[in-house]
């Protein structure tokens, strides 16, 4: 169990006024994401049905790294200037593979 990978999904709803401001915000974090140690996959996606609905889907090599991940210059960067442009504090979940 110790080689498993980490996923997450981290669900971010934007002030329906406020979607643009804060895809702009998001998209800023995939390329220095992917150049993480222990990054795997880091995906933003948006429901085709609610657009406020942004959400990531993450693979990580270890908790360890998405940790590191989560204290990133550019995470804290981006989590500060998302105030303002949510509609509730983002829901982020880990998980782990079944099957």
């Amino acid at each position: 169990m110790t080689n498993q990978t980490i996923r997450v999904v981290a669900r971010v709803i934007a002030l329906p006024n406020k979607v643009e401001e804060l895809k702009a915000v998001l998209l800023e974090l995939i390329e220095p994401t992917r150049q993480e140690v222990g990054a795997i996959k880091y995906e933003l996606l948006q429901n085709q049905y609610d657009p406020t609905d942004l959400t990531f889907v993450e693979e990580w090599t270890s908790n360890e790294a998405l940790n590191t991940h989560m204290d990133s210059l550019h995470f804290q960067a981006a989590a500060a200037k998302i105030q303002g442009l949510v509609a509730t504090t983002p829901d982020i979940r880990r998980y782990h593979l079944l099957g």
